[in-house]
């Protein structure tokens, strides 16, 4: 009985003909067989009804053997060697070769990258239950709920030498969207929110000059710090 088996016994037999034809041409008188009819077939490959599974695994394994064999060629009848098997491959088994050689290449390539993590934000020694904290080293200040920022970092200026802004937790306490400053001749002091019982609040005003005291806050940053801060919240200096 004439069987699938035979089938793809007989194309075989034919595709190494051709190859050996191609690859004799091409290397001068020298001689070189193809491959041992036992190839083992790639791992994990199978036989269908057609046995076309097998025919590629086959073919794949004949041409890397027919390309070994040729490294041990002077340069110039290698390169022939190897062209001509890859041109007889290719015209029986259009795209094989493309198709192996990229699985090939993704299974070598390097994994990618762990991603970066970001560095963790620095929460100083603000405490979580804290609303508003404010680093007076760093002159930075920030917005949070239960820990998490909600708002910021963001840049600020404090208290001079002589007029710092007091260490410590506070309360907000009173607000006020149009204030002035009585004592320091009506000065503006937009959006101000006092943490403080004598005179010390958030507000709007220049971060690249110090202050008596106050945390001054670019307008944006005083707009959020206004509309975000309730009377009761705690306020966190260090």
């Amino acid at each position: 009985m004439y069987s699938a088996r035979t089938s793809t016994s007989a194309a075989m037999a034919t595709l190494r003909r051709l190859l050996v034809i191609a690859v004799a041409a091409l290397t001068v008188g020298f001689v070189l067989s193809p491959s041992p009819a036992g190839a083992a077939p790639v791992p994990g490959s199978s036989v269908g009804v057609a046995g076309s599974s097998n025919l590629n695994d086959d073919a794949w394994n004949m041409r890397n053997d027919l390309h070994q064999r040729s490294n041990d060629l002077p340069p110039f009848i290698g390169d022939g060697v190897r062209a001509a098997t890859d041109g007889a491959v290719d015209l029986f088994f259009p795209g094989l070769i493309a198709q192996r050689s990229a699985e090939e290449a993704a299974r070598q390539a390097p994994p990618p990258p762990a991603p970066v993590r970001a560095p963790e934000f620095d929460r100083g020694s603000c405490p979580p239950e804290a609303r508003a904290c404010i680093d007076l080293g760093k002159q930075r200040s920030w917005l949070q709920n239960n820990g998490q920022v909600t708002h910021g970092a963001v840049p600020i200026s404090s208290g001079a030498v002589g007029h710092e802004t007091p260490k410590g937790v506070h309360y907000v306490n009173r607000k006020v969207r149009d204030e002035i400053s009585r004592e320091f001749n009506n000065a503006p002091m937009p959006y101000s929110v006092y943490f403080t019982h004598n005179g010390i609040a958030f507000h709007e005003g220049s971060v690249n000059l110090m202050s008596h005291g106050c945390i001054h806050l670019n307008h944006a940053d005083a707009v959020k710090y206004f509309d975000t801060l309730q009377i009761g919240d705690m306020v966190y200096v260090y």
